[in-house]
C-alpha cells in the first residue's frame, strides 16, 4: 500500500511539472479529439504511436518509441502529443 501511495504522489508530482518545461521548445498545436486519441495511445499503448497519429516527423515517432522503454517517457509523450506539439528539443525529436 505504501509503495503504491508514494507511486501515485510522484506521478502526480511528475505531471504537474511536464506543462511548464513543455514551453520551452517548440509550439502547441490545438488539442483536438484526434490529439486526445492520440495521448492516450501515448500513455496506454506506447509511446510514438501518438506522435504518428498527430503526423510528426519519423525522427521523432521513432525517438518517442525508444524512449518509451523507459516507463517515465510515456507521461512526457502523452503530453505530448495532447498538445500536438510541433517541434522539440534534440534536432525536434522529443
Amino acid at each position: 500500500m505504501k509503495k503504491l501511495c508514494v507511486s501515485l504522489l510522484a506521478l502526480a508530482i511528475l505531471s504537474l511539472s511536464a506543462p511548464a518545461f513543455a514551453g520551452t521548445h517548440g509550439t502547441n498545436g490545438q488539442i483536438s479529439g484526434r490529439s486526445v486519441g492520440a495521448a492516450a495511445l501515448s500513455l496506454l499503448i506506447w509511446p510514438g504511436l501518438g506522435q504518428a497519429v498527430n503526423d510528426q516527423g519519423y525522427e521523432k515517432n521513432i525517438t518517442h518509441a525508444l524512449l518509451g522503454l523507459t516507463g517515465i517517457f510515456r507521461i512526457w509523450s502523452c503530453y505530448d502529443a495532447f498538445v500536438d506539439r510541433q517541434g522539440g528539443v534534440w534536432n525536434n525529436r522529443i
